[in-house]
């Protein structure tokens, strides 16, 4: 009461923070006038001015008022667009790291250009994070007219472009491209075997664009590179034809937290099914050996019981392509992970393609947390503010609108059923749309797209729909929602990226009606004929109501419904909002109200009938607030679990960097050498024991394995009084002395890059059984709770261990090889040696809760990498064992060679084949 008497007279800390920056915005407004007396020349030289003025020890906020007004004035000069005062406040904010939540159509396009142009001025490069390629194209192209005007350069990184294009793009002093493509290049630098192959830069400042979809909804998603396994095809496809026959009572389906498992019957059913098949080993399905056939059953459960055509996913040329749920876009090339999508594909018959294992992840809350600064602009952001400020450290602050919001929103209608819901829909929309007035309808999947679309043609009534079946045509459809009577269904409307301008969009018309008009008088009459068009349409809509919004169920999120209302009212615009909801609605299905006012809505509402209340409308808001916290606990956990990889991956990845950067690396080596020596000996001749008692014959094995060295060790123990230490000591001046001789047969540089590539070659291929081996941990280690511990604490202590012991198995791998290689004759190597290509990996971004996926998936390329002409030593290979290396591919590399040394293939020959 106190606080909402206090927030009436002192306004609250949003509106005192947002007033103390008009200060600030009347300082820019000062130099308005000097810069309009400049010259284009005198303008732009303004960059070399503010340049010059931070070499000299200015710092960024002192020239800032300047450098706003300066971007003011180039952007009437350029695109003819000024900034407003409001959204000189966006820019402030934008700059000082915080999210500027301001509404639909306030133009945060152009804000961006403020905080971009100020940072980008010391020359450490911005990067602008928007969440499609489209979008970033757009903006690069468009506001970059503004940054090249002012002598600044622009970058754009899309999908398929080369190493040195991205290079380049990067080196410019603004980059603009998507989270993914900024997630996915940091990981492929860190695989990539020399410094001059990667790509970024050191990260300094970065705009995320949408940023409570990108930060909030695509970060319950980590980013995965990953390769191809061996082919599991015939296991998926008879895993699918037993999981067919199941009936309901042989699983239990919690649509909530979107798991399905076997009842007891269930389960005795799928044993008898499977021992049938041949596919079961012993009794029991819960048998160690039968650990992937279980596997193989869950994922197939899902995609058969869980997973809905034309909703999770569409089939599309013989492919299953992924629907995004927040967008409803098609993600072309995009796959679920863990075999899930193999068992998609064998549900639909179509060809199962090969599943994939992790070489590389990181989540998008690590990602953005290594920007120094950190600044993002939405419409809708305040209901996470929270979320924010605990995993980012960053504030939401709300920017007020230039005009004040005209829209009326409008009570929610509850119908009994989806049938009369979208019947009445569908009513409504003619009844709009006969006077004029555009409407924009939001649905939540395809299918109700479809199906509202087959309503509304029994009706009469003409309509676009923008779904992922036709997002090639979504920013045309966008733009011209707002014309006269306009009827537009849109499966999710965030982060289209288009604003919808009442009586059309004048900028797309011109690209769809003189595309084939050469420039001269008669493009120039069209154009001035089409802006009378739409200034005249425009009064139209406006008298009919301006745009109607309307929702044909409410999302689990109300930043979602927010941003589709957002769409109606921009810049002082008249504008209408109403959502339809039925008791069919999944949100209320699985989150909404107890059964008993269900059953009463049944029973004694008519059918067709509609009915308004606020009790229900609360509801929903509350169902909407335990989906969003949900969803909080899901991403906070996935970067719990993240920041103990994360810890480990900046120790793998900046010893990389530092190996790469050495000009030598034989301290390094002796090290690791000398360490290896000291582990073997202490393994075999443990500290306070006698000598009788040690396992020479163990130790010699080793050593022999490890180094190459036969030492006379029996003779040594003849000696009096012979110690650990003192084999320790002869052991690692015999192995220096093997190395050393190795070393002279080449000169120093490519020895020196001998070691540079065993090292990180090695270091590689821990870290990703590493990474598999943390999969399978996160995976199973939940049931440490039902021994009373805390899952994500054993976690740290299990993933601590499995680091340390990764850490021995490099040392010693490292050692073994440097020991046993021998070099093939061959060219001196240099600069111009051809370098050997590694297979083309797949990028992924995989929700391990719910399995979608969102990233754009292609082929990497080669990543460079420097060996010269050098193999290991393997014996020849035995009868029924091909010489040539690509012949063996069929052993897993964690089998006994099949030469019969009794070592892993990978220690034997296949170790670097």
């Amino acid at each position: 009461m106190l606080g909402g008497l206090a927030k009436s007279i002192f306004g609250s800390s949003n509106d005192r923070y947002v007033k103390s920056l008009v200060k600030i915005v009347s300082q820019i407004a000062g130099f308005e006038a000097n810069m309009q007396a400049m010259t284009d020349e005198e303008l732009a030289n303004q960059t070399v001015i503010f340049r010059q003025r931070l070499e000299a020890g200015e710092e960024l906020d002192a020239i800032l008022p300047e450098a706003f007004a300066t971007v003011r004035e180039a952007s009437v000069r350029v695109l003819g667009m000024r900034h407003f005062d409001v959204q000189m406040i966006g820019g402030i904010v934008l700059h000082r790291g915080e999210i500027a939540e301001m509404r639909t159509g306030e133009g945060k396009t152009l804000v961006a250009t403020l905080a971009t142009y100020l940072n980008a001025l010391p020359g450490n490069g911005v990067h602008v994070v928007t969440v499609n390629d489209y979008l970033a194209r757009r903006d690069a192209e468009w506001m970059g007219r503004v940054y090249g005007f002012l002598g600044l350069s622009v970058g754009v990184i899309v999908p398929n472009l080369r190493d040195d294009e991205r290079r380049t793009a990067y080196a410019a002093d603004i980059t603009y491209g998507t989270n993914n493509e900024f997630g996915f290049d940091y990981l492929r630098d860190n695989m990539k075997f020399d410094r001059g192959a990667m790509v970024q830069r050191p990260f300094s400042f970065a705009i995320v664009d949408e940023v409570d979809s990108i930060l909030i909804d695509e970060a319950r998603t980590p980013l995965i590179i990953s390769g191809p396994t061996e082919d599991k095809s015939e296991m998926y496809i008879s895993v699918d034809a037993i999981v067919r026959d199941l009936a309901d009572e042989d699983y239990e389906k919690d649509e909530k937290q979107r798991t399905i498992i076997l009842t007891e019957d269930g389960t005795e059913k799928v044993e008898r099914l499977l021992e049938g098949a041949g596919l079961l080993q012993g009794a029991n399905l819960y048998d160690i050996e039968n650990t992937q056939v279980v596997h193989h059953v869950n994922q197939s459960l899902r995609a058969n019981k869980m997973f809905k055509r034309d909703t999770d996913y569409i089939v599309k040329d013989g492919k299953v392509v992924i629907i995004d749920e927040f967008t409803g876009r098609m993600m072309d090339g995009r796959r679920w992970s863990d075999g899930l999508h193999q068992a998609v594909e064998a549900k639909e018959g179509v060809e199962i393609e090969p599943e994939n294992q992790t070489l590389a992840s990181i989540t998008f809350q690590n990602y953005f947390r290594m920007y120094p600064k950190l600044s993002g602009m939405t419409g809708t952001a305040a209901t996470e503010a929270q979320e924010f400020f605990d995993i980012y450290k960053i504030n939401v602050v709300t920017i007020p609108t230039n005009l004040p919001v005209q829209r009326i929103d409008e009570e929610d209608e509850f119908y009994k059923t989806t049938l009369e819901k979208f019947a009445a829909i569908a009513r409504s929309i003619k009844e709009h749309s006969e006077r004029g007035q555009p409407v924009l309808v939001g649905t939540v999947s395809i299918e109700k797209s479809e199906l509202l679309s087959d309503f509304l043609n029994k009706e009469g009534v003409k309509h676009s729909v923008l779904n992922a079946r036709f997002h090639e045509m979504e920013a045309h459809i966008v733009a011209q929602a707002g014309r006269l009577g306009a009827v537009t269904i849109a499966t999710n409307m965030a982060g289209r990226g288009t604003d919808i301008q009442l009586g059309g969009n004048l900028e797309f018309r011109i690209e769809d009606e003189l595309a084939e008009t050469p420039e001269g008088a008669e493009r120039d009459a069209a154009i001035e004929r089409i802006k009378a068009e739409i200034a005249a349409e425009k009064q139209q809509v406006l008298d009919a109501g301006g745009l109607f919004v309307l929702g044909t169920e409410r999302h689990e999120s109300r930043r979602i419904d927010n941003q589709l209302r957002g769409r109606s009212g921009r810049q002082g615009d008249p504008g209408l909002s109403r959502f339809y909801l039925s008791l069919d609605d999944d949100l209320l299905r699985i989150f909404g109200p107890d059964t008993m006012f269900a059953k009463m809505m049944r029973s004694n509402i008519a059918d067709g009938e509609a009915i308004g209340s606020k009790w229900l409308s609360k509801a929903i808001e509350t169902a909407q607030k335990k989906v969003e916290a949900r969803n909080y606990e899901q991403r906070k956990q996935v970067v719990e679990y993240d920041d103990v990889m994360n810890d480990q991956r900046k120790v793998i990845y900046e010893q990389r960097s530092d190996i790469m950067d050495a000009d030598t690396v034989d301290d390094v080596v002796t090290d690791m050498r000398w360490e290896t020596v000291n582990a073997l000996v202490g393994e075999a001749c443990p500290p306070e024991t006698y000598p009788e008692q040690w396992d020479i014959e163990g130790l010699k094995t080793r050593l022999f394995d490890v180094l190459g060295l036969e030492p006379p060790i029996d003779d040594w123990l003849k000696e009096e009084a012979v110690e650990p230490e003192l084999i320790e000591e002869r052991v690692r001046a015999m192995a220096d002395e093997g190395v050393a001789a190795k070393a002279a047969e080449l000169d120093p540089d490519t020895w020196h890059s001998v070691e540079k590539s065993i090292m990180l070659q090695n270091l590689d291929h821990h870290w990703k059984e590493h990474l598999a081996t943390l999969d399978a941990l996160r995976a199973v280690v939940h049931l440490r709770a039902y021994a009373q511990k805390t899952p994500i604490n054993e976690y740290k202590h299990e993933a601590f261990a499995l680091f340390q012991r990764m850490l021995e198995a490099i040392r010693e791998d490292v050692t073994r090889v440097v020991a046993h290689a021998r070099f093939a004759p061959g060219p001196a190597f240099d600069e111009t040696h051809e370098l050997p290509e590694l297979p083309p990996f797949l990028t992924t971004h995989i929700d391990p809760f719910s399995g979608e996926d969102d990233s754009d998936d292609y082929d990497m390329g080669v990543i460079s990498t420097r060996l010269p002409p050098m193999q290991a030593p393997r014996p020849a290979a035995p009868e029924g064992l091909p010489d040539d290396p690509q012949q063996w591919k069929g052993v897993s590399r964690n089998a006994p060679c099949p030469c019969g040394s009794g070592r892993k293939f990978k220690h034997c020959h296949g170790q670097l084949a």
